[in-house]
């Protein structure tokens, strides 16, 4: 698998050392190469990465991008976690999210959602085995990398896992557009936000394993929004209601 771009081997750098099998590292062989590149070569060859150099017309053939930012990652796979990691305590105060995707299928869209969940600060991702998107280089490059921030786990059953998850203490909120207002949901410490099928929505049995069914208050003639903008707009107001918790009362 061919990865391409500088803030995807940034990303890939910070990550604990044996995380992920890097085959080799491409650059530029351009003369006129900047200084950011070459730091992040030395980042590479400080981990005893294969450094290789190219032109752009070889960059351009192994990864099929032209802005491809002078740089390329082979990894063997992406290395997905295993859901024991993903439910390992979490360490702020008992309090998790967990985003969980139901046959999403557009590789730009959960590479969309991965970011999102980054950026507010989801603690994982799950998605299925069957008719489901994988992470492929479209969904690193959408993602701008943070894909590799987030424990990202492919399961067989997305019900059963539901089912796993509340065990573990995990309340299950689902996305439909016939569920009560996000705005007047009380979120539990530990979350897990469902979001379902680009056509199809969320599956039957998947909605009946969901505790709560949430939906996002639109203007009228308005019937839906795109998963990825779904999500980002759950996520966000998860990631304000935790920020208000986490303010002290004044007195």
């Amino acid at each position: 698998m061919y990865l391409h771009g500088r803030n995807v081997l940034r990303e890939i750098l910070a990550l604990p050392a044996g995380r992920l099998n890097v085959k080799r590292i491409i650059f530029t062989d351009s003369e006129n190469a900047d200084a950011g590149l070459r730091r992040l070569e030395d980042g590479a060859r400080s981990r005893g990465w294969k450094i290789e150099f190219a032109g752009a017309e070889r960059l351009f053939q192994l990864c099929r991008e032209k802005k491809n930012q002078g740089v390329l990652i082979e990894i063997k796979r992406f290395p997905y976690a295993d859901l024991d990691e993903l439910l390992s305590p979490p360490s702020a105060g008992g309090e998790s999210t967990l985003v969980v995707l139901d046959r999403i299928q557009d590789p730009h869209n959960l590479g969309a959602i991965v970011r999102s969940c980054a950026a507010a600060g989801g603690d994982g991702i799950v998605i299925g085995t069957h008719s489901a998107a994988e992470v492929t280089p479209a969904v690193v490059k959408v993602s701008s990398g943070l894909v590799f921030r987030l424990p990202v786990v492919r399961v067989a059953n997305i019900a059963a896992t539901l089912e796993k998850l509340k065990k573990r203490g995990y309340w299950i909120y689902a996305s439909a557009m016939a569920g009560p207002s996000l705005w007047k949901t009380d979120f539990a410490p530990k979350t897990a936000l469902v979001f379902g099928n680009e056509s199809e929505g969320i599956r039957r049995l998947v909605r009946e394993r969901s505790d709560h069914l949430i939906s996002i208050p639109m203007e009228p003639g308005v019937d839906s929004l795109n998963v990825a903008a779904s999500a980002a707009v759950v996520l966000f107001e998860r990631r304000r209601r935790l920020g208000e918790r986490a303010v002290p009362a004044e007195n």
